[in-house]
């Protein structure tokens, strides 16, 4: 994979299946990763008319070690400036959106409590859903929760792959489960960057809207403690989980906080002009059907 730092004054820009229902885009330059300033509600609006449309569609949520290896990394951001909706899963990516582009959200948009709404979202409306990813103990456990929390979630399949690349074969049978299920939502839980590569590898082929969740799967499966509230609204998640697993996640942690920081600090110093360079087009009238 290519190892450089993102050239923000030589990006595409935003194209039509980046905006709302009013036709506004959404899409925000951000160290040369497209990230989508959206809000919970707005996020959950986007999703459920997808999967009530039946839409083939992409979906992430994106912490800072996303966005950090998305700059230094060519190829996955190339990826994840495809996804359809990449929502600021950090509350450090809620306050740069304001920083950099004056978008006052309310909240980030977390991954685990979006699973949680969009899956008693499902149950009520009789939308089918499709557990793929983590380990089977995991899945199994998920599974599990899912159905004591929604009696009626119609799960149409769960399913951990083995730890390594599929074969053509296998990954066609996969995507052939997946469609034949008819499930609407599929959960995709194989941590960043696998599983954001794995959604855009696979759109267009899996018939609905593909979420890459991450953790949540370990936490709603209970194999993982979620950071307390007040820890989430401070941007202190990624100290919770690193006393939790201290030996995979110092290097991550330590690595990536350092680069947003330094990322930050010279969007700062260098002020309006590469504001100005990095920001989206202005919002304007579109087809608002995807």
């Amino acid at each position: 994979m290519t190892q450089t730092v993102a050239n923000i004054d030589a990006l595409p820009q935003p194209t039509d299946r980046d905006t709302d229902r009013l036709g506004h885009s959404t899409k925000r330059h951000l160290f040369g990763v497209h990230l989508d300033a959206v809000d919970p509600p707005r996020a959950m609006e986007r999703i459920t008319r997808w999967a009530q449309r039946g839409d083939a569609k992409t979906v992430a949520f994106t912490a800072v070690h996303g966005v950090v290896t998305a700059v230094y990394d060519n190829d996955f951001r190339a990826a994840l400036n495809e996804i359809d909706l990449v929502n600021p899963d950090g509350q450090p990516l809620r306050w740069a959106l304001r920083w950099f582009h004056g978008d006052r959200l309310d909240e980030r948009v977390y991954g685990p409590h979006t699973m949680w709404k969009l899956c008693r979202w499902a149950s009520e409306n009789s939308v089918g859903v499709y557990l793929y990813g983590s380990t089977s103990t995991v899945i199994s456990k998920l599974e599990i929760r899912l159905k004591a929390a929604f009696p009626s979630l119609d799960i149409r399949g769960a399913e951990s792959p083995p730890f390594r690349k599929l074969t053509e074969e296998e990954d066609a049978a996969m995507v052939q489960r997946i469609n034949d299920s008819g499930a609407k939502l599929v959960f995709i839980g194989l941590g960043c960057p696998k599983q954001e590569q794995f959604i855009h590898e696979h759109a267009g082929k899996i018939q609905a809207v593909q979420l890459a969740v991450g953790a949540a799967f370990d936490f709603h499966a209970g194999t993982l403690k979620m950071a307390p509230p007040w820890m989430q609204q401070r941007g202190l998640e990624w100290l919770f989980r690193l006393i939790q697993e201290p030996k995979r996640l110092w290097k991550r942690y330590v690595g990536t906080n350092s680069a947003f920081l330094a990322l930050c600090g010279k969007r700062l110093l260098l002020g309006p002009r590469v504001r100005g360079a990095a920001s989206v087009a202005a919002a304007r009238p579109v087809d608002t059907g995807g």
